[in-house]
């Protein structure tokens, strides 16, 4: 998604390729289950990205950002193993899900063994143009793919769970056709709470208001505590402030290029009109002191 888009949709409701240091050395925690990579935007965009490697060597990634992200991600990935035990796609939203089509189209020697994605209804895809187009390029590409190389998991209901080695994952949240009247994509991104021994994280995708709402709501309130927070649609306009006041955290994990850190659309800091300061301010009400913002930090591993 494009920074013009992205600031057209915040307000409705590309730089060169950077290279960054990879440390990819095991630590050797007795008590970690994975390891976790958040990267960062390489063209200075909207985008999320997440990569895991599990205590078994066994890699798992959530969303990977944009459709010019698959050579970074494809390298990155190569450089674990070039396999893919799981990938998971919060919401077909091309800063998403864009670099695993293109990954798709031209797999290489990268293997994905399982996809899980949870599918729009026509209709759904239909809220939104032009992405719509980037929606049915990618279910396109899931449908081309052949089952007994590659397994798609269409997830319709919440509670999965999942073991992968010393990682555990369980699905809080899917597509919600019944929100599509407001924000429809956001607010049907999948909610997953990722954990081992020493620490659990709760990735939002971009969930909305509603969206955060309805899992807050629901039997898997309790799901939403957790050590690490990713925030929701990169920090801005995302959910509620009495969502992020109401379930426990210790640290943010911001998927936050500079200019949507900054409300910096060309005029100067905290000038334009997304509600990033809004979220930071919350952070600060509630005392939250550790933040992992990537057009800041760079490429943040958590063992």
């Amino acid at each position: 998604m494009k920074r013009r888009d992205f600031l057209r949709i915040s307000l409705l409701g590309g730089a060169a390729a950077t290279i960054l240091p990879i440390n990819l050395s095991a630590k050797g925690s007795g008590k970690s289950g994975f390891t976790l990579w958040q990267i960062p935007s390489q063209v200075d965009t909207i985008g999320n990205s997440y990569v895991f490697q599990t205590d078994k060597g066994r890699l798992v990634v959530m969303d990977g950002g944009m459709n010019e992200e698959a050579p970074f991600l494809r390298g990155f990935l190569s450089a674990l193993g070039c396999e893919v035990e799981a990938w998971f796609i919060s919401h077909p939203h091309n800063d998403h899900m864009g670099a695993l089509t293109e990954i798709l189209k031209k797999p290489g020697d990268l293997k994905i063994k399982k996809i899980y994605h949870s599918r729009f209804s026509e209709s759904l895809i239909d809220r939104e143009e032009p992405y719509n187009i980037y929606a049915r390029e990618f279910y396109a590409e899931l449908d081309k793919l052949d089952p007994t190389v590659t397994e798609v998991i269409d997830l319709k209901e919440p509670g999965l769970e999942l073991k992968i080695d010393g990682m555990n994952l369980k699905i809080l949240g899917v597509t919600n056709e019944e929100l599509a009247y407001t924000n429809p994509y956001n607010n049907s991104s999948m909610i997953i709470r990722v954990w081992d021994r020493a620490k659990s994280i709760v990735f939002l995708g971009d969930a909305g208001i509603e969206c955060g709402d309805k899992v807050l709501n629901s039997a898997y309130r309790n799901d939403l505590d957790c050590d690490y927070l990713q925030m929701a649609h990169h920090g801005q306009q995302g959910c509620s402030e009495d969502f992020y006041k109401t379930i426990k955290f210790r640290a943010c994990l911001w998927p936050t290029p500079t200019w949507v850190w900054n409300n910096d659309a060309g005029g100067g800091i905290n000038t334009a009109h997304l509600k990033t300061f809004d979220t930071r301010r919350w952070m600060d009400e509630i005392g939250i002191t550790e933040h992992h913002v990537s057009c800041l930090e760079g490429l943040y591993r958590l063992d």
